[in-house]
Formats: C-alpha cells, structure tokens, sequence
C-alpha cells in the first residue's frame, strides 16, 4: 500500500508557489517541501488539517492510495 499527499499537484494545479502556500497554511518551509519529495514518514493530523484548509478543500482530496504494483485486489 502506498499512501501519498497530493499537495505538489494541488499547488500547482492553483499556480501557487511553495512560498504561498506555506503562508496560507501556516507550516514551515522544510515540511512542506518534504511533503512534497515524499521523504516523510507520516504527516500529523494539523498539518494536514492547515494544508486542506489552505486548498480550501477536504483532507481526502489530499491523500492519495495506490495499490503497490503485483498485488491482487480482494
């Protein structure tokens, strides 16, 4: 199972640079780029709470689940 964060997409999608996005949400630089390269580990319930509400936008929209490649469905 891989769980991803679609911020870099979303941002885009907007025109926003990371610098607007980290003022809208109100997160630091380095967590916001690190979301974005994938290199965390896991993401808190506030980060992503600041982020969907930067995106004016559910948490769900955020995440993103991919079924990891040869695995059968059930």
């Amino acid at each position: 199972m891989s769980i991803t964060i679609r911020v870099r997409e979303l941002r885009e999608q907007r025109g926003w640079s990371q610098s607007e996005v980290v003022r809208r949400a109100g997160v630091r630089q380095a967590t916001l780029s690190a979301i974005e390269r994938g290199e965390t580990k896991g993401i808190d319930f506030e980060t992503l709470e600041r982020l969907a509400l930067a995106f004016e936008a559910h948490p769900a929209v955020l995440i993103e689940w991919q079924e990891p490649p040869g695995r059968k469905q059930r």
